[in-house]
């Protein structure tokens, strides 16, 4: 289940895209079965290599095109390991939450974005979150966890500050955000309640069969409760080249 609409991202055939803060991957993949050459980066050892492995048996399965390149890179999102307006695309997905410096993260985000390319940032919804807090210290209160609760304007302001243009915001995931207010009241590790295990269940049905009931109640509960906010923004100075397809070195390559 994306968080980003790619759609709105302007996301083409032959963009290089950053994921950065990648986790799983699914941001990665999605853009590489789009044709999208794509860097997923974290910080993590056992996450990258999880999705390294996928994207080889992506290929195997002929989910990738025979061109498609895609790569994983473990780096520090204060120092990005890229030139200057290396990627058409970005995508920071839950992550700047666990950022000290999030202003400097931004700022190198904004450095790799070629003028006229567009990023999406998300991070957990500021209502939502706030319960989350209330209701259990060790929600956030742990190595890696949340450092902060971002309101929309913050965060408009601090990307702005790094030269990014916002150009629209929506909300995701609002079946999600009573899901973890439960976890919250019963403890965040504690996935053998009744209650939390029957609700995961729910929440993978939902997004393996996607009915339309649960979409509908999607289209509700996003603007209201939704968890997480989704903000566009773009990089003033350049010009859209639809289905650009790039020769030369790759960001991977110029990782290593």
């Amino acid at each position: 289940m994306l968080t980003v609409d790619y759609d709105r991202l302007g996301l083409r055939p032959g963009d290089r895209l950053l994921d950065l803060g990648c986790g799983s991957g699914r941001h990665a993949f999605e853009a590489a079965r789009r044709g999208c050459e794509v860097v997923a980066l974290d910080a993590g050892v056992d996450e990258l290599e999880e999705v390294r492995a996928v994207f080889v048996a992506m290929l195997a399965a002929g989910e990738l095109g025979e061109h498609t390149r895609a790569g994983a890179v473990r780096a520090d999102a204060l120092r990005l390991p890229f030139a200057d307006g290396v990627f058409d695309r970005v995508v920071a997905a839950e992550v700047l939450e666990h950022i000290h410096d999030d202003t400097r993260a931004m700022a190198e985000l904004a450095r790799v974005l070629r003028p006229g390319g567009t990023m999406a940032v998300t991070v957990p919804r500021c209502g939502p979150e706030v319960v989350n807090w209330l209701l259990s210290d060790s929600y956030h209160d742990v190595p890696g966890g949340h450092v902060r609760i971002y309101r929309l304007s913050t965060l408009v302001r601090r990307l702005g500050s790094c030269g990014l243009v916002p150009s629209g915001r929506h909300y995701a995931h609002g079946l999600h955000t009573p899901y973890w207010w439960l976890r919250c009241l019963v403890g965040p590790q504690n996935d053998a309640h009744p209650a939390v295990a029957a609700y995961h269940r729910l929440l993978v049905w939902e997004i393996v069969k996607h009915p339309p009931l649960t979409r509908l109640a999607a289209r509700l509960l996003d603007p209201l409760i939704g968890k997480s906010l989704v903000v566009y923004l773009s990089k003033p100075g350049g010009t859209e080249v639809p289905g650009r397809r790039h020769g030369g070195q790759t960001p991977v390559a110029a990782a290593a």
